[in-house]
């Protein structure tokens, strides 16, 4: 066991694969619990974005109370271009979107600039470990981080181990989930894991009660957040996490576990008119 993977410490450097929403909260979770930080983008316009992206975020947590002036976190954080920059990092965490042949090119770039012991994480919400980890030379320092959207406010953090993640690991990443003042749940790597294949079939039978006019949106959202105490509904999550990012983990699922995954009409119709969610303006939900 390396001092990265000490019960309890966190990893002093950290790597993280993406910007986007996703990349820059986790990027901001390690920030402000004393990491160093570096995000790496694709070129120089999205490391900008990337950059401002935490800054926000960091922004936001001070007005919550954060210890610190933002001087003192974001002279921690570091944007780049280039992959061979990770090749300090104690762990890097792979953020780019849900589609396979960019998952499995981006780990095996990135694991080829990785030292000897450091771990590499997937993001993914669904996609299969050990599919994933086939690709990679070393995949007995591979498994899956899957945080959860908007990192600063989620209390999870879902710890998938692969069919070859050294048994270590798991152990490390329960430590690390905690230092982050997070909730680790462990599962085994299976198609959806447990959060996202449990979300989605509730999701898709929410958006058929629609597409049947059982009732609106608004209604059903309600059912499960006033008579299940779930404090945000099925279609609103679906909103928040992305309509696209839904069709493409529903395909995947319906795929590998059968037709009961298969995505509905009224998800395919929306997505095809860019109604994506929050970060479109519209979904099943109007958020102008």
């Amino acid at each position: 066991m390396t001092m990265a993977e000490t019960p309890g410490v966190l990893p002093s450097r950290i790597g993280v694969l993406g910007g986007g929403r996703m990349g820059a909260g986790i990027a901001h979770a390690f920030l402000i619990k004393g990491c160093d930080v570096l995000i790496v983008e694709r070129d120089d316009d999205a490391a900008v974005g990337a950059r401002s992206r935490v800054e926000s975020a960091l922004l936001a947590s001070i007005a919550r109370g954060l210890n610190g002036p933002a001087e003192s976190h974001l002279g921690r954080l570091a944007v780049s271009t280039s992959y061979a920059d990770f090749a300090d990092r104690d762990l890097v965490v792979e953020a780019v979107p849900e589609v396979w042949d960019l998952k499995v090119a981006s780990l095996t770039a990135v694991e080829r600039e990785l030292r000897p012991g450091a771990v590499l994480a997937s993001n993914t919400s669904s996609l299969s470990l050990s599919g994933l980890a086939a690709a990679l030379t070393r995949p007995e320092d591979f498994l899956g981080l899957h945080f959860f959207n908007p990192v600063p406010a989620s209390a999870l953090i879902e710890v998938v181990i692969a069919e070859r993640t050294r048994p270590d690991l798991a152990a490390a990443a329960q430590g690390w989930t905690t230092a982050l003042g997070k909730t680790a749940v462990v599962v085994k790597d299976a198609p959806g894991f447990a959060s996202s294949r449990l979300g989605v079939a509730i999701a898709l039978e929410a958006m058929r009660m629609v597409e049947e006019g059982v009732a609106g949106a608004e209604d059903i959202d309600n059912a499960m957040v006033l008579g299940y105490r779930h404090p945000t509904g099925p279609l609103r999550t679906t909103d928040i996490v992305g309509l696209d990012v839904r069709l493409g983990i529903a395909e995947y699922l319906a795929s590998t576990l059968g037709e009961r995954f298969e995505p509905p009409q009224i998800l395919r119709d929306k997505v095809a008119r860019g109604e994506l969610g929050r970060k479109s303006g519209k979904g099943f939900f109007d958020w102008a």
